[in-house]
């Protein structure tokens, strides 16, 4: 009998950036927009910044995604060429200390040493960067696949509040888009969720009790400074 099995870790460098991206921008553009109409702002104003808000948002994410996955993709550069050289300089020593690691894995020694040499004749990088450094194909660093995900799903998630400013009236304004948001961060906690195939429910929970938290405190301050003005 075949036995198939369906595995999501490959997913998890873009789903991250995704849905990192997505959360920040419906909050985010969520939270500013609620801020500067608890202030009082006119209908005009509200949007402009929130329009503003995706525009930064969005470049933020991109940049600040491409610096930091970069620096990852660096550091695993660098520990592959130090790699090599000790693969090129002492080949017995590498050997053993894979060895060692499959040992502790759970395999006896014979085992292990022969496991060793059949997969470093194979491969001796790919197989010291996978059990030794941890580094693999599947979760390996790619800064502009993160920039891009990013940025592309902050502005999906922005998009939405922004489309609610455009769509309530200003006297549900408050309220409307409150309760719109929570509902997308709501779905989008569910649909990561079924990608990542985490728990639906305690997804939904957890993006939506921080969108939520973030809202009701920039909504405060914008009601704060909006009552001192």
């Amino acid at each position: 009998m075949r036995h198939s099995e369906v595995h999501r870790t490959h997913r998890t460098g873009w789903l991250r950036a995704a849905v990192l991206g997505a959360n920040d921008g419906i909050v985010s553009t969520a939270s500013l927009v609620l801020g500067v109409a608890a202030a009082g702002a006119s209908s005009q104003n509200i949007l402009v910044a929130g329009v503003a808000g995706l525009v930064a948002g969005a470049m933020s994410m991109a940049a600040g995604e491409y610096v930091s996955v970069s620096s990852q993709a660096d550091t695993e550069r660098a520990d592959l060429a130090r790699e090599s050289r000790e693969l090129a300089e002492n080949p017995e020593q590498e050997h053993a200390e894979l060895t060692g690691i499959y040992v502790k894995r759970g395999l006896d020694a014979s085992l292990a040493s022969s496991v060793a040499t059949q997969l470093m004749q194979h491969d001796a990088l790919g197989a010291h960067g996978r059990d030794e450094l941890g580094i693999s194909e599947t979760l390996t660093a790619r800064p502009v696949q993160a920039a891009l995900a990013s940025a592309g799903t902050f502005s999906i998630g922005a998009a939405l509040p922004l489309l609610m400013v455009l769509v309530l009236p200003v006297t549900a304004l408050m309220w409307g888009l409150a309760g719109s948001s929570l509902l997308f961060l709501a779905l989008l906690g569910i649909l990561a969720a079924h990608a990542g195939g985490a728990p639906l429910i305690a997804s939904a929970m957890r993006v939506t009790f921080w969108g939520a938290l973030a809202m009701a405190l920039t909504a405060g301050v914008g009601a704060l400074f909006g009552v001192a003005a």
